[in-house]
């Protein structure tokens, strides 16, 4: 009788801190100091749409090369390990830093390398994004970096009260596959253009054979052990308060033959180690290859699930506005992730409401419980989809499981913390229960293969919300 009264008193107790805090949180709606200290304090899960390069910030980078000694060119800004043979403008940080123009130096390319005092109008606001990745390429691929950059983004989840990253974190260097017979791609790209699916299977049965042949099991092999299990146990990444996984992904703006290999081996990897727990595909969706090819990607995936049918994977699409591409571009590349590839989660997906049968899509999803990603600054900055432009309160509506990711943390200059921020001020009809699902969401949908590991999370966000919801509520009475 006794532990009946407690469990009843628990639960009277756990009802009235509910209601509190929905009347707390809708009280301070409006008022962005406000909600920014609530969602500091409050736990987040997982970031299941991260990449690793864009969460590492500009200042890091710029560490590293100064301290390295590197050139930059002061008209471009791009920087170097040495000065090349031709050209003129190079000059060394060291010579910068005797003659005081170091730190103006340091600044401009803080906003070279990320979008920092963009100011909306000098520059594509897409091609400031991406062109960030390039040049900052140099400080993140260097000795003892990748070290650095996983410290980093575990101490700042640390900070925000995020216990867990699914992180898009290198991709897969294979001397063995360098070199692909290129004359798969002219055939790749016929059977594309009559859509023939039939065709596509046959080549890529070919292609899959001359990669199987170049015994890519042992590149997979060799990153798993010395790229991520090293670095992640190294470093000892997990913990009692943190968890972080990975994603292996393929650069989609190279030709047919090399997306196809490069996803092989991705795939291969992520089938064989713990730790690597998905697949995606990267680069403007916008391009011209991407645009191109995006059928034939579709098939890809398509076939490389039926070969690794234990691999999950996530992949970037509908990350498109009106008016970036033609208006029928809009209408079908979330369909083609969903039901062809057979995508597990969709990144982005901004431009659901301009999907062929959106609704039906839809209910899909919902009914299959594939999740979306959403990166709400992301959008804004790169599509300028906000507001009540953008499809989240579509996804509510139909049921589409959510969850809420901060894309490129380092690049955008924000954190996860400001997505929630973003989602409270302008979606008025999404509760702090709503919010609170989202969380549980992360951890739900991840890709952790350990049954072990994702029940310890599910279990310990119960604890900190009941902390969390405790804190508020018995400080602000």
């Amino acid at each position: 009788m006794n532990k009946l009264l407690a469990l009843l008193c628990s639960l009277l107790t756990a009802s009235a801190y509910a209601q509190s805090i929905d009347r707390y949180f809708e009280s301070i709606r409006n008022n962005t100091a406000e909600l920014t200290a609530f969602f500091s304090q409050m736990p987040k899960g997982g970031d299941l749409h991260n990449h690793y390069s864009g969460s590492v910030y500009a200042e890091t980078y710029i560490s590293y090369v100064v301290q390295q000694d590197y050139v930059i060119n002061e008209g471009t800004l791009e920087v170097k390990s040495a000065p090349p043979k031709e050209g003129k403008g190079w000059v060394r940080f060291s010579k910068l830093n005797d003659s005081g123009l170091l730190a103006g130096y340091k600044q401009k390319l803080i906003q070279k390398w990320s979008v920092k005092d963009y100011n909306g109008v000098s520059y594509p606001s897409d091609k400031q994004f991406f062109e960030t990745f390039s040049g900052f390429g140099i400080a993140n691929d260097g000795p003892g970096r990748l070290d650095t950059g996983l410290m980093e983004l575990k101490r700042r989840a640390l900070n925000e009260n995020v216990s867990y990253i699914e992180t898009m974190f290198t991709s897969i260097h294979c001397d063995n596959i360098k070199v692909v017979d290129t004359s798969f791609n002219r055939p790749l790209e016929d059977a594309q253009r009559n859509r023939d699916e039939t065709q596509t299977r046959t080549l890529l049965d070919k292609l899959y054979k001359t990669v199987q042949d170049k015994n890519i099991k042992a590149c997979a092999a060799e990153y798993n052990n010395n790229v991520v299990s090293k670095l992640h146990y190294g470093l000892k990444i997990d913990d009692s308060s943190f968890t972080m996984r990975y994603q292996n992904y393929v650069i989609r703006v190279v030709p047919p033959a090399d997306v196809f290999k490069n996803l092989v081996l991705a795939f291969e990897s992520a089938n064989t180690c713990s730790l690597i727990v998905g697949v995606n595909i990267v680069a403007p969706e916008d391009n011209e290859v991407s645009m191109r090819d995006y059928w034939l990607h579709m098939q890809m995936f398509k076939y490389c699930h039926e070969k690794y049918p234990d691999v999950k994977y996530s992949m970037h699409a509908g990350e498109l506005a009106l008016g970036m591409v033609k208006p029928e571009e809009l209408t079908w590349h979330i369909n083609a992730a969903v039901r062809t590839a057979g995508a597990n989660r969709i990144g982005h997906g901004a431009d659901m409401a301009y999907e062929h049968n959106c609704y039906d899509l839809l209910e899909y999803m919902a009914a299959h419980k594939i999740p979306i990603e959403i990166n709400l600054f992301s959008n804004e900055f790169i599509l300028k989809v906000k507001d009540d432009q953008h499809p989240i309160t579509l996804y509510k509506d139909f049921h589409v499981p959510i969850v809420i990711c901060s894309d490129d943390a380092g690049v955008l200059r924000s954190n996860l913390t400001y997505q929630f921020v973003l989602l409270a001020k302008r979606y008025k009809d999404i509760s702090y229960n709503d919010i609170k699902q989202y969380v549980f969401n992360s951890i739900d949908f991840s890709f952790i293969k350990e049954d072990a590991v994702k029940e310890k999370l599910k279990k310990q966000l119960t604890g900190r919300f009941n902390s969390f919801e405790r804190k508020v509520m018995t400080t602000n009475k």
